[in-house]
């Protein structure tokens, strides 16, 4: 792996909340580096999950993040693709654990705060690891800036290029999204590979399954204007996609047994809610893309 800045330990507080409470939540499961993160993003404090918590929309939301998560592995490690780019990751260290597989090359990329506090985080993950025989950098990128976003890309080995992403696009507006297509289209035209994207989200997915938000969790919402950046249908999806010249390739279909967190969801599924939950359909999906 390739160095990190190894600056010690540092104070994490600043951390934008939003950022720390979705980290604070994966702790809970068995997501790669997650429960460490949580504990070092606590300190001085213990962190303790509780798995008593009675709330089924925390253990709806958590079951939906891992499957989320592990819904990108299932569509990119089946790919053979080496060259990994992950857009937007924020504490997820997918590239880190990734790079543990022989021939990879990861470059892990989001904001420029976010990516120096992730680069002091990694240093003390891995300050007991023996070196990976990947390659992993993370590095600053804002998805919209089409020179970095190309410059970064040709950092990569030769071979085609697997381009990630969970939690990017429900964040822009339909504008912004195209943009990112665009930029996406043309680097995957000039050297081959994929776009893995978990942001499919319908429209009012809350309201089917009947989850009680927090304050805090609507205002967010509200703030990036998330539910106007979905999608009505998956139809309208796919044929957003289609016109910035792409076709959905494969849809992931994890293995929801094997989630850490299912036991925990299925125990405090309130039994009038059952029904509901059989027929609110579907409400997001993980779709692997490639250029038409």
């Amino acid at each position: 792996m390739s160095e990190i800045n190894k600056t010690g330990p540092r104070d994490f507080s600043t951390i934008s909340p939003s950022a720390k409470k979705l980290i604070l939540m994966k702790g809970y499961t068995d997501i790669p580096y997650a429960r460490r993160t949580a504990e070092l993003l606590m300190q001085p404090y213990e962190y303790v999950p509780d798995y008593t918590k009675n709330n089924f929309t925390f253990w709806a939301r958590l079951l939906h993040f891992e499957n989320r998560y592990r819904s990108i592995d299932q569509l990119l490690f089946e790919t053979g693709i080496k060259n990994v780019l992950e857009l937007s990751s924020g504490f997820s260290f997918r590239g880190l654990e990734t790079v543990k597989r022989e021939g990879y090359y990861y470059i892990d990329t989001d904001l420029p705060e976010m990516i120096s506090d992730k680069k002091a985080l990694v240093a003390e993950l891995t300050k007991d690891e023996k070196p990976a025989p990947g390659t992993l950098e993370l590095l600053a990128l804002n998805a919209l800036d089409e020179n970095s976003f190309n410059e970064i890309a040709s950092r990569f080995p030769k071979g085609e290029l697997a381009i990630v992403n969970e939690g990017l696009l429900m964040y822009l507006p339909v504008d912004e999204r195209r943009h990112v297509c665009e930029i996406i289209h043309r680097v995957l035209q000039g050297r081959g590979g994929c776009w893995i994207t978990a942001d499919i989200y319908l429209r009012k997915h809350i309201e089917k399954l009947g989850l009680d938000l927090d304050q805090n969790t609507k205002d967010f919402f509200e703030q990036h204007d998330i539910e106007n950046n979905k999608y009505d249908t998956f139809q309208e999806a796919e044929n957003f996609f289609r016109e910035s010249g792409f076709c959905l390739d494969k849809e992931a279909f994890p293995d929801m047994a094997k989630m850490s967190t299912v036991k925990y969801f299925l125990e405090n599924l309130p039994p009038e809610r059952v029904e509901n939950i059989k027929t609110s359909g579907k409400i997001q999906a993980t779709w692997r893309l490639r250029v038409v």
